[in-house]
């Protein structure tokens, strides 16, 4: 396909990864459709012979997608360089498959349902992801029409090399990161709600006359710091003060 192309367009500097990339992109993107692909075929593969007939020119356009297939399914293994050797090494096909779902997830979601990312370590193995899905991603990038389908392609892109790092990753929108969010302060809110009230009616309880051991305990902590003794005068209006005090923060 490679040298195909060459011979097409020879003032065209491409790579057969970046060849092979963009003709997956083409396929998977439906940017034409089967009779398009047909006639830009039929239009492009030279005839080797100029009176070979149409008979003859098919098997040529039969084994051309074959060969496509061949060169975009071939698997590149990835090493890391800077940071030493990955002993193991990547699909690429995965990797692929993986950014495709990932891209094409991200441009049909709204961005306020996108899910959120965590942080993923600096390893080894992580750095050399990445560096494999950066070429990639060239493109991509390259046939990206603004700069809203360059950010949805960016976090695809990130998307993606969770998925391949974190495979049980999950795939709940940010609606639901809210949702949990809006949970979590209402709980700690109803939390010193239960707290006060608690307080509130020991405080009480021992202004109406319990002096029970836990009541009392409960009175000295409230009054803790304050320079305020039970057996002081005017402690039933120490308690009254701070019953409302405990009412207007439960009110608030």
């Amino acid at each position: 396909m490679h040298r195909l192309f060459a011979e097409l367009e020879p003032s065209v500097t491409v790579t057969e990864q970046n060849l092979a990339d963009r003709v997956r992109y083409i396929l998977r993107s439906n940017t034409f459709d089967a009779t398009e692909l047909e006639r830009l075929q039929r239009e492009a593969v030279p005839s080797s012979d100029e009176n070979a007939t149409a008979e003859d020119a098919a098997p040529q356009l039969a084994e051309q997608p074959a060969n496509l297939d061949a060169a975009v399914n071939t698997p590149v293994s990835v090493d890391s360089n800077d940071d030493g050797t990955v002993a193991q090494e990547l699909e690429m096909e995965h990797m692929r498959s993986t950014l495709d779902e990932a891209i094409l997830e991200t441009r049909s979601t709204p961005l306020e349902n996108r899910p959120r990312l965590p942080r993923i370590a600096l390893s080894k193995l992580n750095r050399a992801i990445v560096r494999a899905l950066n070429p990639i991603l060239v493109t991509y990038l390259e046939a990206s029409r603004d700069l809203c389908e360059t950010d949805s392609i960016l976090f695809g892109a990130a998307l993606a090399v969770c998925r391949i790092i974190v495979p049980k990753l999950s795939t709940a929108g940010r609606t639901t990161g809210q949702s949990s969010a809006i949970s979590a302060w209402r709980t700690r809110i109803e939390e010193r709600i239960a707290k006060a009230r608690a307080l509130n009616g020991r405080l009480i309880c021992f202004r109406s006359g319990n002096t029970r051991l836990r009541i009392v305990r409960t009175v000295r902590m409230a009054f803790a710091g304050k320079n305020i003794s039970l057996s002081q005068p005017d402690i039933m209006q120490k308690l009254t003060e701070c019953i409302d005090d405990l009412k207007q923060t439960i009110a608030a």
